[in-house]
């Protein structure tokens, strides 16, 4: 596999109590030539979009954003049949206890908003 991975994103929003707003992202690219690849998961799991990687046109890529989708399928997909492992799996955990706090609405309150920032931090390049 070229990358994949879990993202958390924290942006400004005038329509939020707190002023920001939260989202997960899932992305997988590869290479231009496995595409039809890529292609096939959007068929297999029901869901995600494809695209192609706007910086670097040799690479396509499948994300999934929507909620439910991460919580339903993504999630679920990674905690019983693929496991991860390595540093990845640290991610993942991390994408997982931001959902929960998402799906139990805590990212609705400052306290809230705050975890996600601190766990987000530490995600990905910012993994000591």
């Amino acid at each position: 596999m070229r990358s994949g991975c879990f993202l958390v994103t924290v942006q400004k929003s005038p329509t939020t109590k707190t002023g920001f707003s939260v989202g997960l992202s899932f992305r997988i690219t590869q290479h231009s030539r496995d595409e039809q690849l890529i292609r096939s998961l959007v068929s297999y799991l029901g869901c995600g979009r494809i695209d192609k990687a706007s910086t670097r046109p040799n690479e396509v890529n499948f994300h999934v954003t929507k909620f439910s989708d991460i919580l339903g399928k993504i999630i679920p997909l990674f905690k019983t049949s693929f496991l991860i492992l390595g540093v990845k799996r640290s991610d993942y955990l991390d994408f997982c206890r931001v959902a929960e706090l998402m799906k139990n609405q805590e990212h609705l309150t400052e306290k809230g908003l705050s975890k996600i920032r601190k766990i987000k931090a530490g995600m990905n390049r910012g993994r000591k």
